[in-house]
């Protein structure tokens, strides 16, 4: 008898131990990266604008979860972008995580010191490797503080459009995406049971208010969309960009047709985007002991354009090259409860965002845009140089097939990857109604 009752405590022993294991668990955490003193402002090709003020600070924040033996990390970056070739430095100090399976992506703020080492017409590039390699090791450093203070957690999961003032296309009013993403991450047990870890919110938006012309560094409205987060009780804010190209950016318009392009129109913009996420997110159902899957895949691209290609070849960023004129990237698909997320390493027009989603197996898709790799615009091959408006956004794409190549690689990893534990079905598209027959006009 007493043998049995010693086998049993062990048996319930290493059952409890297995439990615990399975549970899933989640932390965050944040480091600031402005740059002291402060480093110009990049918003994009050409030469940064010297910085003599700062409004907010720029930050990396990261937030990780685990389900058995599956553990994640998904770090925003308040940068224009962040290339492979920074992130993978970061990977490799991160402890604990898969190299492949720690996102990193960039907020876009356009007031943001240059990650990409942009060169002029010179082959010079005025990037500051020095600040960069340290951002790298904060970024790194965030992941691993997380890692350290994993706790039991349940989930919020919830996607709805968010009203009022925020985002808007520039080259056509309506064509973007309202909907925003929340995942929340809430404590089930120890001082802080039923509070929340972190709210992530996924929204498409370029965060260019103050913009790069005004000698500003900022995290531009995605810095007091944390503020507003964080007062309001809701864990530590990471925000991930959409697909916000050709050109959802701020609806900071005026009246008189100007723009609002000051500190106090970040503040409205990001506690407005803010508050609505957090209203999204408050009815959604718990989900007690969520699964968590990860799947990557490398992904090649053309680079056609000579000043994508001027840029990766010149750059003291060494992005991975895949041969001639060609370059790789990573591709992540998670399932987290019942949202399923897909990367974008650059910034895809809605279309392409729209596609993607309606094609995902789940009613809460995300993209995070800009994430892992940040490739400049991505169309399809259709909307490439077809119109005046797009000349620019086709200057700044890799190639008339980047478009065309996500689509393939994003839809297939799908199809190859499980529907996320619990989601519901997305709805059978209706068919179509049989045609009428054709009448002459006056009878």
């Amino acid at each position: 008898m007493k043998a049995r009752a010693i086998l049993f405590c062990f048996l319930s022993l290493c059952l409890s131990q297995v439990t615990v294991g399975q549970h899933f668990r989640a932390a965050a955490a944040v480091r600031v990266i402005t740059p002291d003193p402060l480093l110009p402002v990049s918003g994009g090709i050409g030469t940064p604008k010297k910085a003599t003020q700062k409004n907010g600070e720029l930050y990396a924040r990261a937030f990780v979860m685990e389900k058995g033996a599956v553990r994640i990390a998904i770090v925003n970056v308040d940068n224009l972008g962040w290339p492979a070739a920074l992130g993978n430095k970061s990977r490799k100090l991160i402890k604990g995580i898969a190299p492949e399976n720690v996102l990193i992506g960039a907020t876009h703020t356009h007031s943001g010191p240059d990650a990409y080492g942009f060169p002029n017409e010179k082959g010079e590039s005025f990037a500051d490797m020095a600040y960069l390699d340290r951002c790298v090791q904060q970024i790194a450093d965030a992941v691993n503080e997380a890692v350290g203070k994993l706790e039991d957690a349940s989930l919020k999961i919830a996607v709805g459009d968010a009203k009022g003032k925020i985002a808007y296309n520039y080259y056509a009013d309506q064509l973007y995406d309202p909907r925003c993403g929340v995942i929340q991450a809430v404590a089930t047990s120890g001082t802080n049971k039923g509070k929340p870890i972190a709210t992530l919110v996924n929204y498409a938006i370029h965060p260019e208010v103050i913009g790069s012309g005004r000698g500003i560094l900022s995290p531009d409205l995605c810095g007091p969309l944390y503020d507003r987060i964080e007062s309001q009780g809701g864990g530590t804010a990471i925000f991930m960009n959409g697909a916000q190209g050709g050109m959802v950016t701020a609806d900071n318009r005026l009246e008189d047709g100007k723009e609002a392009n000051d500190w106090n129109e970040c503040k409205r913009i990001g506690a407005l985007l803010a508050d609505e996420a957090l209203r999204i997110v408050k009815e959604a159902p718990v989900q007690e002991n969520p699964d968590v899957f990860c799947a990557s895949r490398r992904i090649e691209f053309p680079v056609d354009s000579e000043i994508m290609r001027y840029i990766l070849q010149k750059s003291p960023i060494k992005n991975e090259m895949a041969g001639d004129n060609r370059i790789v990237t990573q591709l992540n698909l998670l399932n987290i409860g019942t949202a399923q997320v897909l990367t974008v390493p650059g910034e895809a027009l809605p279309n392409i965002g729209y596609y993607v989603k309606r094609h995902m197996n789940t009613k809460q898709p995300f993209l995070f845009g800009l994430t892992n790799d940040a490739f400049g615009y991505m169309l399809t091959k259709v909307d490439f140089n077809s119109f005046k408006r797009y000349d620019y956004v086709s200057r700044t794409s890799l190639g008339e097939m980047t478009g065309e190549i996500y689509i393939e690689q994003a839809l297939k990893l799908v199809k190859d990857s499980p529907v996320p534990a619990g989601a519901a079905p997305r709805p059978a598209a209706p068919k179509p109604a049989a045609p009428k027959p054709a009448t002459t006009p006056g009878k």
